[in-house]
């Protein structure tokens, strides 16, 4: 029961979901476009994010900034953009979901990479987290990505992009984060072949405007319950119009020509 109410306050009454990813900074360097990460919160959170990815430091500094928009804390970390590219090192658990309950988060995000050279270590992670998370009450995103982010031809395949959407569910995520197919066939075949809501990422490149929303509205249409995107949206010169203008397509069924319009 606990689970499913937590979850829908991740949801729109119309079950979809506009997630900005926040976590970045956890690993990554997300200066100087979030310098004023609160600033940027409060005013998504205005323009019509539904939640939020968080590393733990973000909403605690900034917690009354999310305005009680649903918060989905990054469970796993440990590494960084610093690290020895020659010799990596797998993710590791730094939050447990207690943890996450008692900072006040509505569900938590792990990694989920098959085919990953760390894929033994990061799936035993994903799968023992997602069992003491329900013990709990507490849902689980699991960002599921072939191989992780290591370079290899078949690395985003739709196929292997369907198998690790269908894994994370097998193993009992409750969202699906993951990369768009790259064409509505393929991506309603992913949707339907996979028993959880599944949102796709948006990446670490930036991309056209019109790009990105065209791309949300194909997935929208081949049944993807939303998105959880962040470095293309808060790196944009105004995120809380980028915001308004995606939280058109995702709630009212906008055409990306009216979410143009909306962004200006």
């Amino acid at each position: 029961m606990g689970t499913l109410h937590r979850v829908n306050h991740i949801f729109g009454s119309d079950c979809r979901t506009f997630i900005l990813a926040m976590d970045h900074g956890i690993n990554f360097s997300v200066l100087p476009a979030m310098k004023h990460p609160g600033k940027i919160i409060r005013e998504c959170a205005l323009a019509g994010a539904d939640a939020f990815l968080s590393s733990p430091g973000l909403f605690g500094r900034f917690t009354a900034d999310f305005l009680g928009k649903g918060v989905i804390m990054r469970a796993d970390g440990g590494v960084s953009q610093l690290s020895d590219r020659a010799n990596p090192s797998p993710m590791q658990l730094v939050v447990t979901p207690e943890q996450a309950l008692i900072a006040g988060a509505d569900a938590i995000i792990t990694m989920s990479f098959p085919g990953s050279r760390f894929e033994s270590e990061v799936l035993s992670n994903a799968s023992q987290l997602i069992q003491e998370a329900h013990t709990w009450g507490l849902p689980v995103v699991a960002e599921a990505l072939p191989r992780g982010f290591e370079k290899a031809e078949d690395a985003r395949t739709p196929a292997n992009i369907m198998f690790a959407c269908r894994q994370a569910a097998e193993m009992g995520a409750d969202i699906i984060k993951t990369e768009y197919t790259g064409d509505m066939d393929s991506m309603k075949e992913l949707t339907d072949s996979v028993f959880a809501p599944v949102v796709i990422l948006g990446g670490g490149k930036k991309v056209p405007e019109r790009q990105l929303l065209q791309e949300i509205r194909d997935a929208l249409d081949a049944g993807a319950a939303g998105i959880a995107m962040g470095r293309n949206i808060w790196g944009h010169e105004n995120p809380a119009k980028y915001t308004a203008a995606i939280a058109k397509l995702i709630h009212e069924d906008a055409s990306v020509d009216v979410a143009l319009r909306e962004l200006g």
